[in-house]
């Protein structure tokens, strides 16, 4: 399993984030590629190498050329949800800008519908927050791991005017999460940066694993006390059996006064929204009342979202949360083609051993409503098919 670690020693901005993805490896001309499926223009990446107290890094800057339109959250999120983009880049694009969206709302004291970015602004989050879940895509690790952010203090001038730092909306979203004093009077933490910090990786100390590559990003500050740089370091931790393992939250809940029709749409949102799995079980609860007990398993980042999400549209007024380790086996997706179409399928390998072939339901339901042919049929000419190209006996 690959890990990335967010080394957040001088802070993180969107366009910083930007910056180590390409520092690592993405390349920086199939982002634009996939950013040219929105409909933004009037703006250009310049990529350039600097450094920062003589460490050497790469700097991503977003230049607008043209004049650009207010962008209000309702505008960008709307575009994001019509857009050709791969579904995880869209899905976990629209999950920080409505972090971000959330967090100015609550700040401004207005509905999220009525959140507006100024012009340049909007046009810098969109790059750097759909430019970062592009390049996570293509970078393809399975785990992100932060570093607790370091929050200056002080006062700055925005575009409301002067306030106080860490800036009112980088509080909000960090609320709940670790953070260390950055003993500065600079924006070392951008709004747009936590909220991708807080979406995408879960806050710790340097995982154990083996180290495979390094980069550097730079940001654009010159500062004395330290290089104004965001570093990641990607390493791999696989056991010796050949098995992967992980930290997952659980998040649990009794109910015995939810309406059936509630608690169906409920795991259906969390899955949507998320979550690893969801699962009920029934109970016999106090009073002898039966009930249900929900257990959803959510990436560590995920949990509190997916936990606020069980309180507002259930019965229950507290979950209890916790983090677990996972063992597991390395799945890979691929597809094969039989006489009833392409199909997709899972193929489960421990290490490099694969041992087993798993057709996807959805991907075999498709193809069963396409032809009229009975699912289990389906199941049994997909399993042969795939055994057969991958050389699978069994």
């Amino acid at each position: 399993m690959n890990i990335l670690y967010l080394d957040t020693f001088s802070g993180i901005s969107g366009d910083m984030m930007l910056g180590l993805l390409v520092d690592l490896g993405v390349d920086l001309n199939i982002i634009e590629t996939e950013l040219a499926k929105l409909p933004v223009s009037g703006y250009r990446l310049e990529q350039s190498s600097e450094k920062r107290h003589g460490i050497g890094g790469t700097r991503i800057k977003v230049l607008c050329e043209d004049k650009q339109p207010a962008r209000s959250w309702t505008n960008i999120d709307t575009m994001l949800a019509e857009s050709p983009l791969n579904d995880s880049v869209r899905s976990r694009a629209r999950r920080i800008f409505r972090r971000l969206g959330d967090a100015e709302a609550h700040v401004h004291q207005v509905a999220l519908d009525d959140v507006h970015f100024h012009e340049v602004g909007a046009v810098d989050a969109i790059v750097d927050i759909v430019g970062s879940a592009i390049g996570l895509e293509l970078l393809g690790v399975q785990e992100i791991v932060c570093a607790p952010l370091p929050l200056s203090s002080g006062v700055i001038r925005g575009s409301h005017g002067a306030m106080p730092l860490p800036a009112p909306a980088t509080l909000q979203i960090l609320q709940g999460q670790p953070v260390r004093n950055a003993d500065s009077d600079r924006e070392l933490v951008t709004p747009t940066g936590a909220a991708i910090a807080v979406e995408i990786a879960r806050f710790g100390a340097l995982p154990e694993m083996t180290i495979e590559r390094i980069g550097y990003a730079v940001g654009g500050w010159e500062l004395e006390d330290r290089p104004n740089l965001l570093r990641g370091i990607i390493g791999s931790k696989t056991s010796a059996a050949g098995f992967e393992h992980d930290t997952v939250t659980i998040i649990e809940t009794h109910f015995d006064d939810s309406s059936p029709e509630w608690l169906g749409s409920l795991i259906d949102r969390l899955m949507t929204e998320g979550a690893l799995d969801a699962a009920f079980t029934p109970l016999q609860m106090k009073k002898n009342r039966p009930g249900v007990h929900l257990r959803v398993v959510a990436q560590p980042q995920e949990a509190e979202r997916l936990a606020q999400m069980v309180l507002r549209e259930s019965s229950a007024i507290g979950v209890r949360m916790h983090e677990t380790r996972r063992l597991k086996l390395r799945r890979e997706a691929a597809t094969v083609q039989t006489n009833f179409g392409e199909a997709a399928v899972k193929l489960i390998y421990e290490g490099k051993k694969l041992l087993r072939i798993t057709p996807e339901h959805a991907s075999c339901q498709k193809l069963a409503e396409a032809t009229g042919s009975p699912l289990p049929e389906i199941y049994r000419v997909v399993t042969a098919t795939a055994n057969r190209r991958f050389d699978l006996e069994g």
